[in-house]
């Protein structure tokens, strides 16, 4: 099992690098929709056998959440707004892969340093959380379209509930579902506020949204 758990870790490091290193909006969206799969599974697979109805159904919606119905809403969202791929990101490519693996070098630093139960967590579960909420930060940050940005919010919280999985299934149902519903309605709202930015403006760019309080007044 831990070999599997492993498994499941560097998968989603992999997807960390294919979100910083693509330009296609398809692409980055598929490497949403995979770690989403992989956290549910993660998510079972740390219950190291102990298996219950809410600790396998849980997981299973939440797959199905963050593997499909996120990523149907954001390639929808996409073919509304008319983008394609994410043109002249703040930084390129290359220097994104270069801040992705430093980012990977400081997660294993901190992953060392943070000392959790055995029991817990597996040694790779610490950075490759870390890496992929940073991942997200940096995909924020870096990327002019809004649909990109949403995708780095996604990593980011993926990041978290990767961090989390090892004791997410004690918490209250309700608590679990509320976090879900809280990111479903984040992306739900974004969604919308992209269709309305593209069609007020002809894209997508929020380095240019500036231009709206001219319009305004």
């Amino acid at each position: 099992m831990s070999q599997l758990i492993n498994s499941i870790l560097v998968f989603l490091v992999l997807t960390g690098f294919m979100l910083l290193s693509s330009s296609r909006l398809a692409a980055c969206i598929r490497a949403i929709a995979i770690q989403g799969v992989l956290l549910g599974v993660l998510a079972i697979a740390m219950q190291d056998g102990r298996l219950s109805t809410v600790g396998v159904l849980l997981p299973l919606i939440t797959a199905a959440v963050k593997g499909l119905v996120l990523p149907w809403l954001l390639f929808r969202a996409m073919r509304e707004a008319d983008a394609v791929r994410e043109v002249e990101p703040l930084i390129s490519y290359n220097l994104s892969i270069m801040t992705g693996a430093a980012a990977l070098a400081l997660s294993l630093w901190l992953g060392q340093r943070l000392q959790l139960p055995s029991h817990a967590s597996p040694p790779l579960q610490v950075p490759a959380a870390f890496f992929t909420s940073l991942v997200g930060v940096i995909v924020i940050v870096s990327r002019r379209k809004a649909l990109t940005q949403v995708l780095g919010y996604l990593a980011l919280e993926n990041g978290v509930y990767a961090f989390g999985a090892a004791a997410a299934l004690r918490l209250p149902v309700l608590v679990e579902l509320g976090i879900l519903l809280d990111v479903f309605a984040g992306v739900f709202v974004m969604g919308i506020a992209i269709f309305h930015i593209s069609r007020e403006f002809d894209h997508i760019d929020t380095d240019k949204l500036a231009a709206l309080t001219d319009r305004l007044r």
